[in-house]
């Protein structure tokens, strides 16, 4: 048996379009968040990854989810927090 270094695409889903498709806002927010954490996890081992394009997808859809979820907030005042 060969035992390698762990990678993010050992520890990462990847969905087609038409699969991406099919989840509804809170499983694309539960995806994101586990994919991000995997990544950090592998980062806080201390191996070498760069980051991959899905991480830097997912970072940039977390901002703007992010900014519509304060804009939501802001047009209905306590219904967010």
């Amino acid at each position: 048996l060969l035992h390698g270094l762990l990678t993010f695409r050992d520890v990462t889903i990847e969905f087609s379009q038409e699969e991406w498709g099919c989840l509804n806002h809170t499983q694309r927010e539960l995806y994101r968040d586990v994919m991000l954490e995997n990544y950090g996890h592998l980062l806080f081992l201390g191996l070498n990854v760069s980051r991959p394009d899905l991480v830097i997808f997912l970072e940039q859809e977390k901002q703007l989810w992010d900014m519509r979820r304060k804009e939501k907030a802001a047009f209905h005042p306590g219904r967010w927090e």
